[in-house]
């Protein structure tokens, strides 16, 4: 059997809900989702196998105008993935005209083959705005389809895949046909870790912290998996709250994460989490790259 694959570029601006799109895609939750912009730090691997066909999409962080060291390499991270791709997905929603950032996003395709999909459309009062959307989208480039859908409702989804998997070039399998992903399993923890935490701290403190984890080791067969994390936060005041009066929050964060690794990996897990300042990390390459945000 002759095989097939193709690598998609997932891209927009934040929060218009293209890690949600990718995890509806590939079926499994890999990267992870909050209301908070700038959830996406990395370049997330999805992967999707249908008989013959391989589609690996990358989710990338929103495009938006950086403001520390590490917002300059999220925005990298966009660009970068835009030109080793074979197809972008432009997301965006409806309900707003295109923004800077995103028309100087698609000013980046440069003849590349792109779909736009118009998520939310759940959202939508007046008809006329996506018709004005499609036109609109029309005219900022030559895209191969402008899809509607609402990856909320699960509407549109399945149609939008069968679209992508048209675009696929005969070529080998770059993932095992099982695989979702591409990312260790430590890696796949630490998001969850970091997404609980965006769930329930305040807006500013989120995107000042980092995941690690320090040690992952199985017991019991592999039935029960000790997990060891440290939570990075700038501040001693961030620190404070994340932890919480008598410890509420850092408990609340840790539980939410349990179960959903739990979820994740098939096991019992014991998740000891410990909170640690770095001041301005952010701001300091040395820290970045050790907290795994590092250059392809």
């Amino acid at each position: 059997m002759d095989t097939k694959s193709g690598f998609i570029a997932i891209v927009g601006r934040p929060n218009v809900g293209k890690s949600s799109l990718m995890n509806a895609m590939v079926g499994e939750k890999i990267a992870i989702v909050s209301d908070k912009p700038q959830t996406t730090r990395n370049r997330i691997t999805g992967v999707l196998t249908r008989g013959e066909v391989q589609l690996v999409f990358l989710d990338t962080p929103g495009i938006h105008r950086p403001k520390t060291k590490l917002s300059e390499y999220m925005v990298r991270q966009v660009k970068s993935s835009v030109a080793d791709v074979d197809l972008a997905v432009f997301v965006t929603e409806a309900d707003r005209p295109l923004n800077e950032a995103e028309k100087a996003l698609i000013a980046t395709f440069r003849g590349l083959p792109a779909l736009a999909v118009i998520n939310k459309i759940d959202l939508l009062q007046n008809p006329e705005q996506m018709l004005s959307k499609m036109a609109e989208l029309g005219g900022a480039y030559p895209f191969e389809e402008i899809v509607p859908i609402s990856v909320l409702k699960n509407d549109g989804v399945d149609a939008l895949v069968e679209m992508l998997l048209g675009y696929a070039q005969e070529g080998p399998h770059f993932f095992e046909d099982d695989a979702m992903t591409d990312q260790p399993e430590r890696v796949i923890v630490a998001e969850i870790i970091r997404e609980k935490i965006l769930r329930n701290m305040r807006q500013e403190i989120p995107h000042g912290t980092a995941v690690t984890i320090e040690s992952m080791k199985d017991r019991k067969g592999g039935r029960l998996i000790d997990i060891d994390a440290v939570i990075y936060c700038e501040r001693d005041t961030h620190k404070g709250m994340i932890i919480g009066k008598k410890g509420e929050m850092l408990k609340r964060i840790a539980t939410q994460a349990r179960e959903d690794a739990e979820g994740f990996l098939g096991a019992q897990i014991n998740l000891r989490c410990w909170v640690k300042v770095k001041e301005d990390w952010r701001n300091r390459e040395g820290l970045i790259k050790n907290f795994g945000y590092v250059e392809d």
